[in-house]
Parts: C-alpha cells; sequence; structure tokens
C-alpha cells in the first residue's frame, strides 16, 4: 500500500507563502477530493444566505430559475482559477471573467470579504471535523493564502492578515448579519433540489432531512429550514466520521487527480469556452 501520508510530508517541505497554490492544488485534488468539494458547496450554499446576497441574487432569477448553469458555471470559474493559478492563460481568463460580471454592480466590501470568508473558513472547519486527517497548519496558511491572493486581484480591501484573525472576522460578521430571510429561502429551494438528484437511490427517502442535516443551526435559521430529527442528524455525523476512520485506516492516496478528464458538468457536456461562462448580459454578480 502506498504511504497514506507521503501527500502530507511532501506539503510540510514546501513553503506555503512561496507554494501556496500546489499545496492547495494537492488538497483538492489529491488528499481530499470529496470533503474539499463539499465543503465549497457548503461555503458557496452559506455565503447566498446573507440578506443583502440573497436579495441580488433573487431579483436576477439566476440561482432561483436558472440553477444549474449558475452553479455550474460558479464552479467552473473556481476550478480553472485553482486548476492554472492566477498567471496562467485559463487562469487569468476566468478571473477577468469574474471581474467583469461583477464590475458593474456596487457590491459593498464586507460582502465580498464574507463570500472570501465561506470559502476560507467552511471546508477548512468541515476537514477538521470529517478529514480523514486534521488540515495541517501548512494547509490552512495555503488555504488563506490561496483566497487573499484572489481577493486581491478582485480588488477586495481590508483583508484580514492571518487565516486566524479572517475566522475571527467571519465568525463576528456571520453572528451579526446571517439572519432569516425570504430570498435565502428560495435560493435553498432551489439549490436543494438539485442536491437532492445527486443522493443515491437508497438514500432518497431521507434525502430532505439528510440536506437538512448538513446544515448547522444558525445557516438552518437563515434559510427558514426546520431542524431534521435527532437520529437524522446523529446518524450522518456518526457515518461521516466513520468514513473519516475508514479511510485513514485503509484508504491510500489517490493516484488520478480530481478533474483529471476535465471540468464537465451537465450546462456543457460538449465543453465551454470561459468566456461564455455567467450570464452573457452580465445581468447578476456572481
Amino acid at each position: 500500500m502506498r504511504d497514506r501520508y507521503a501527500n502530507l510530508a511532501r506539503i510540510r517541505a514546501l513553503d506555503p507563502e512561496r507554494d501556496y497554490l500546489a499545496i492547495y492544488q494537492t488538497m483538492l485534488r489529491y488528499e481530499f477530493p470529496w470533503d474539499m468539494k463539499l465543503g465549497l458547496n457548503l461555503a458557496f450554499n452559506r455565503s447566498f444566505s446573507i440578506p443583502s446576497i440573497a436579495a441580488v441574487h433573487t431579483a436576477t432569477g439566476e440561482l432561483t430559475e436558472r440553477t444549474q448553469k449558475r452553479l455550474d458555471d460558479t464552479g467552473l470559474l473556481m476550478y480553472e482559477m485553482v486548476l492554472n493559478g492566477f498567471d496562467q492563460p485559463r487562469g487569468r481568463d476566468a478571473l477577468r471573467r469574474v471581474n467583469q460580471i461583477h464590475r458593474p454592480y456596487d457590491i459593498p466590501n464586507d460582502d465580498h470579504l464574507y463570500v472570501l470568508g465561506c470559502l476560507v473558513v467552511i471546508p477548512t472547519r468541515w476537514l477538521q471535523q470529517y478529514g480523514w486527517r486534521q488540515p495541517c497548519c501548512h494547509e490552512r496558511q495555503a488555504t488563506y493564502l490561496f483566497y487573499r491572493e484572489l481577493g486581491r486581484r478582485m480588488g477586495i480591501t481590508d483583508i484580514p492578515g492571518s487565516y486566524e484573525e479572517f475566522e475571527t472576522w467571519f465568525d463576528a460578521h456571520d453572528a451579526a448579519h446571517l439572519q432569516p430571510n425570504d430570498d435565502a429561502a428560495a435560493i435553498e429551494r432551489a439549490t436543494r433540489m438539485l442536491m437532492l438528484t445527486r443522493l443515491p437511490r437508497l438514500l432518497a427517502p431521507l434525502g430532505n432531512a439528510l440536506v437538512s442535516a448538513m446544515y448547522d443551526a444558525p445557516l438552518r435559521c437563515a434559510m427558514r429550514v426546520h431542524a431534521p430529527a435527532w437520529p437524522v442528524r446523529a446518524g450522518l455525523h456518526v457515518a461521516l466520521k466513520m468514513r473519516s476512520r475508514l479511510q485513514r485506516w485503509f484508504g491510500a492516496p489517490e493516484t488520478a487527480p480530481l478533474f483529471a478528464d476535465g471540468t464537465k458538468t451537465k450546462s456543457y457536456p460538449d465543453g465551454y469556452e470561459i468566456s461564455q461562462l455567467g450570464p452573457q448580459q452580465d445581468q447578476v454578480p456572481y
């Protein structure tokens, strides 16, 4: 069996200040592919639930009426930047497209910063709770530095100076602004329908309860989602903990990285051009 901790040894030999992209790519593509994808999905889900952000999206209908395409476009733009960095052509093109979509709108800096904080904090906390191992300090630092650089290139200001400072800022902003609102509820209903289609058929009868159990209490409150019965919450927690232990004891490093076959989506079965991602009339900020 290949050394389960080989990637961690390589990561610890790198300098996160210089090699943050390589570290973050390893986390996403080799060490925690399923967990990182889920964590990023939960991060975007939370960012859509702040009332000021949710109101913009429901007004355009991008998340409530064209949900699959909207989520595919966001995922593709993010993964182009992660897979290629900010200085390679495709990464530069994806970042340019993100900025083009945002440019016409007067979005408060704190809203931008909150979305960035979701991407830094939420996946990291998921790994801390359910990853097959704890993320190390290099991985937390690399995550922070990747999104700090993304934020700087998007013109976001007042980015906290470390992962720990960003986590503290995020928690305070989340507590103050994640409030119950109808726009977040409408977005959650639309995205929930897509999540339910991805569950194994065996779990379909518990689908709605399992989706709700993925959210923490403040997020459920903001989206007006009822808490599922405690056996569902407890069962999901135990299953995820057992999965992490099985991965630790019997797993092996991924040899075929996530996205080795490209970033295929339902919206673009025949491929896509980066310039075509997002609303073509630029009617909504992403």
